[in-house]
């Protein structure tokens, strides 16, 4: 006889199963927004916010009151020695002199001023060195000076004004100080109080997923990082100047977040007290950040620097402060394959301390 059922699946086992993944589903997620509750109030009993809301308005009132009108310079004056008469069409901003002797005193006087020498027909530039850079640009202005529509004439680069320009400057160096070295020293500070308390004692008995543990605290400092940013650049750049650069920003926030985030969550895992991350603390800041910031924005240019990672993540977040996306695939890639490796480093040192703390 000719079974009907054979082959075919009981209804009610099926929905049974279908019960029970869900069921499974619910319960992760109620066990991660609780995860999420407690690590909030856990951040916010450390003074977390509060340290990042101060760090905030810190940084907005020196853009606002110190940095700006410290760099809100007179323009380079320029002085023109032409015995010959030699220069005539030459820009009102040039001031004429009667000798060399008072070129000289002017120039000791105000050592940012250019001063310009001509002799047969040909100017030469006097000035005191700084950096090569700004040598360059100081005297290249003065040059332009002597022929306004001439072959000397600057050329406009970029849409933003000076004062545009150093905001977007500033605000870039303070996001990266904050993320990489103030962030950095909040989320240890929060972690290691975990881990005196001995929450992960208390992890250690629960019966859930080890990577939901991770998942909550890297979500916070990420969206406290992502919150941060936003309220940064809408403080110092403007509104208008914020919704044209916030998609690239949020990328290389994001990407720096994760990176700095999973590196300290991995020290305090490894670490046994906030005394011996201090010494790893002081490491990263002359390490990481140092040598960044000086081939970034000064002269000195360090030939190995092209193989520090830190040095692109940075690169990546000025572009995305002027609006130039990053098209090279290779840094996402790259970005995405550190993030992965720091993870599991991350998980497997967390297991670890579950297991000596259950």
């Amino acid at each position: 006889m000719w079974n009907h059922n054979k082959g075919n699946r009981d209804p009610a086992r099926t929905n049974h199963r279908l019960t029970g993944k869900s069921c499974k589903t619910r319960s992760i997620w109620k066990s991660l927004r609780s995860l999420l509750q407690k690590d909030f109030r856990m951040m916010r009993s450390g003074k977390f916010f509060a340290v990042a809301l101060g760090s905030l308005l810190l940084y907005t009132l020196f853009i606002h009151f110190a940095y700006v009108r410290f760099m809100d310079m007179e323009i380079y004056q320029v002085y023109l020695y032409d015995p010959a008469g030699t220069q005539r069409n030459v820009s009102p901003l040039v001031h004429p002199v009667a000798s060399l002797e008072e070129m000289d005193r002017i120039l000791h006087k105000d050592a940012n001023s250019v001063g310009i020498h001509v002799t047969d027909g040909k100017p030469e530039v006097s000035l005191y060195t700084a950096s090569k850079k700004l040598d360059r640009h100081r005297s290249d202005y003065a040059l332009s000076l002597l022929h306004p529509g001439g072959k000397y004439t600057p050329e406009t680069v970029g849409g933003n004004n000076l004062e545009q320009k150093n905001r977007r400057d500033i605000t870039c160096e303070l996001l990266f100080i904050e993320i990489v070295a103030v962030g950095f020293l909040g989320i240890a500070s929060v972690l290691f109080k975990e881990k005196q308390m001995g929450v992960m004692r208390v992890h250690a008995i629960l019966p859930l997923p080890k990577s939901l543990f991770l998942f909550s605290k890297i979500f916070l400092f990420l969206a406290t990082d992502l919150v941060f940013a936003i309220l940064l650049v809408l403080c110092n750049v403007g509104l208008s100047g914020t919704g044209k650069i916030l998609p690239g920003l949020l990328i290389q926030t994001t990407i720096l977040s994760l990176v700095m985030a999973l590196t300290v969550f991995g020290c305090a895992m490894i670490l046994k007290d906030f005394r011996q991350f201090s010494l790893a603390y002081l490491v990263i800041a002359l390490f990481v950040t140092a040598p960044v910031f000086l081939s970034a924005n000064t002269s000195i240019k360090m030939t190995w620097i092209r193989f520090h990672p830190f040095y692109h993540i940075y690169m990546g977040l000025k572009h995305a402060f002027f609006g130039i996306p990053v098209a090279n695939p290779l840094y996402y890639l790259c970005a995405a394959g550190a993030v992965v490796l720091l993870f599991g480093i991350v998980k497997t040192a967390f297991c670890r301390e579950m297991e000596k703390e259950g």
